[in-house]
């Protein structure tokens, strides 16, 4: 192994240099920030729903059992 940072590639036998591999990391990242972005709100919208999905869950399962553990008082008049 040499110390260089440059290595032949197979197609053209140019050799591949530190800013072609930094230009296609950046090229990549680019187009993974962009479909992030795009995704952001349709995410958030899903997350939104699944969040009131699950207190609306809890609150009904919290209502049910406090209806089952409540004791019925009957008040008479004397």
């Amino acid at each position: 192994m040499s110390g260089t940072t440059t290595t032949k590639s197979g197609s053209n036998g140019r050799l591949i240099t530190r800013e072609d591999l930094q230009a296609a990391y950046a090229q990549v990242m680019g187009e993974g920030e962009a479909t992030a972005r795009a995704a952001a709100p349709r995410g958030l919208a899903i997350a939104g729903a699944v969040g009131i999905l699950v207190i609306t869950l809890a609150f009904l399962a919290g209502r049910r059992r406090g209806r089952a553990k409540s004791a019925v008082v009957e008040i008479r008049r004397l």
